[in-house]
C-alpha cells in the first residue's frame, strides 16, 4: 500500500522528479555520508547529473535543489521565497556551508558534471553524490529519482527482488493492487473509496495525525495559488517562462459577474486553478 503520507507531499517545484527528489536524495547523502565521516573532514563535493536530470536539469532547477539540499533544506519546511538567499554565496562566493555545520569550496562550474548523454541502467533520472576528504577518502551514493519524489539508492535500484518495504505493509484491512480490487473491496465491505482508504490509514496513524497531515498539505496548496495569484514575473529556471496566474485571476475577477456560457467549458477549470473556494475559511483570495 503506499500511503497518502507519501502519494502527497509538501515539496519545492517545479518537478517531483527532477526537484524533489534530487533534494530528497542530497538529504540521504548527507545521512549517509555522516555514518561514513566527520562533515568537517570534508574537503570537497562533487555532483554528477546523468540522463533526462542533466538534459532538462537546468529548467528543472535540479542542480540548485541538489545544493539546497546539501545546505540541510528538505523539500518539506524550505521556505521557498529565500532559496536566493541560500544559494548565493555558493554562486557569489563560491563556497558551500554542508549541511550548515561545515564550509568547503565549491564551484558550480568544476564540481557539477552533466552528462545528458549517458543514461544509467536503472533509471534515467540519476545522480552520483561524491564526498572527498581532506586525506583523500571518497565516498559516493547514486541515486534514482524515480517519480513523485520517490528516490531508490544503487543498492535498491541492483537488487528489486528484494522487498524493501516495511514487513507490515500488507497487513491493512483492504489490501488491494489496483483500481478493480479496490473497487471489489468496496462492494465486498460496503464502503465507499474514501472510508476504505481512510481505515488503511489508520492502521498505522491516528485519524486525528491523518486528517492533520491532510489539512497541512491544503494549507500549503492554498498559499501556492495565493502566491501565484498575487505575484507577477518570471519563473525560476532560467527559461523565461511567464507567470500565467496573476493575469489569468484578474482577468476572471474581472468576468466574475458575466453568465457563463456552455460552450466555455473552461471556465470552472479556470476559477478552480486560480482562486480559493468561497465555502473555506481563511479564503483571502475569494474575499478579494
Amino acid at each position: 500500500m503506499i500511503s497518502v503520507f507519501d502519494l502527497f507531499k509538501i515539496g519545492i517545484g517545479p518537478s517531483s522528479s527532477h526537484t524533489v527528489g534530487p533534494m530528497v536524495a542530497a538529504n540521504l547523502f548527507l545521512t549517509s555520508l555522516t555514518e561514513q565521516m566527520e562533515l568537517t573532514a570534508i574537503k570537497t563535493i562533487e555532483i554528477e547529473l546523468y540522463g533526462s536530470l542533466a538534459a532538462t536539469g537546468k529548467g528543472h532547477a535540479t542542480d540548485t535543489a541538489i545544493l539546497l539540499g546539501l545546505l540541510g533544506h528538505t523539500p518539506s519546511t524550505i521556505d521557498t521565497r529565500m532559496t536566493s538567499s541560500y544559494l548565493s554565496p555558493i554562486f557569489s562566493d563560491k563556497i558551500l556551508n554542508v549541511s550548515g555545520t561545515h564550509t568547503i569550496a565549491f564551484d558550480t562550474e568544476q564540481d557539477i558534471y552533466w552528462y545528458d548523454d549517458t543514461v544509467l541502467p536503472y533509471h534515467p533520472n540519476a545522480l552520483t553524490l561524491r564526498a572527498i576528504s581532506t586525506e583523500g577518502v571518497r565516498y559516493q551514493q547514486t541515486y534514482y529519482s524515480v517519480g513523485g519524489g520517490f528516490v531508490i539508492n544503487e543498492e535498491d535500484a541492483t537488487n528489486p527482488d528484494e522487498d524493501h518495504a516495511s514487513p507490515t505493509i500488507d497487513r491493512v484491512p483492504y489490501p488491494f493492487n489496483n483500481a478493480a480490487e479496490l473497487l471489489e473491496q468496496c462492494r465486498e465491505h460496503d464502503l465507499n473509496i474514501s472510508e476504505l482508504v481512510l481505515a488503511n490509514e489508520c492502521h498505522f496513524h491516528a485519524k486525528e495525525e491523518v486528517f492533520a497531515y491532510l489539512d497541512s498539505i491544503w494549507e500549503v496548496m492554498q498559499d501556492c495559488v495565493k502566491q501565484g495569484c498575487e505575484n507577477g514575473g518570471i519563473l525560476p529556471g532560467g527559461l523565461d517562462v511567464k507567470r500565467r496566474a496573476q493575469d489569468l485571476h484578474t482577468q476572471l475577477c474581472a468576468e466574475k459577474d458575466q453568465p457563463i456560457t456552455k460552450t466555455d467549458k473552461l471556465a470552472a477549470m479556470d476559477w478552480s486553478i486560480c482562486t480559493r473556494s468561497p465555502s473555506m475559511k481563511k479564503m483571502p483570495m475569494a474575499e478579494k
